[in-house]
């Protein structure tokens, strides 16, 4: 994970000099017989990092019965309370089809309750429980234990989270 974060911060900071360029082969410019090498693909160490980082949550997650797409719809409604199902999907780019399962299994657990807009019975919302709001107590020791594991500096991070926030609001991400 260094040498991923290594890479992007060197680009971040411009100061990527040729050495690096050529080791990792970081020119824009390839060659047919470079172009679907594997170390050439930005989507490889990407997957591969974001398949480290979510089975380094499983065993935390596993504790409070959440899986990571529960965890992350939680977080949405920890901090909005009440919403519906568009603003869910939207927050974090998942499809209707991915969250109408998931949000049958949290509704069973209890954790949130759904009904349709008295205005609009188009609009499915999407209100968090008592039981769910106690869940955020024990869910706030997830990122504080992988904090502790030090995979960045405080400074790789933001420039990390920074780049990734910048991706992920781009136009080809749409």
């Amino acid at each position: 994970m260094g040498t991923v974060c290594s890479i992007i911060l060197a680009f971040f900071y411009k100061k990527l000099d040729i050495r690096n360029r050529n080791r990792y082969n970081l020119s824009m410019k390839l060659n047919d017989d470079e172009i679907l090498l594997l170390k050439n693909q930005i989507c490889f160490p990407a997957y591969a990092v974001a398949n480290k980082i979510l089975r380094r949550y499983q065993p935390l997650l596993k504790e409070l019965g959440l899986t990571y797409t529960q965890y992350i719809i939680m977080m949405v409604m920890w901090e909005k309370q009440e919403v519906n199902e568009k603003f869910i999907g939207d927050a974090l780019y998942l499809k209707s089809n991915t969250l109408t399962d998931t949000l049958c299994l949290m509704e069973k657990k209890g954790l949130i309750e759904k009904y349709k807009d008295k205005k609009d019975k188009r609009n499915l919302v999407i209100r968090i429980t008592d039981k769910g709001k106690e869940l955020k107590r024990n869910a706030i020791n997830i990122p504080r234990t992988l904090e502790e594991e030090h995979w960045l500096s405080d400074d790789e991070f933001i420039v990390l989270k920074k780049l990734l926030y910048k991706l992920l609001e781009g136009e080809w991400c749409k």
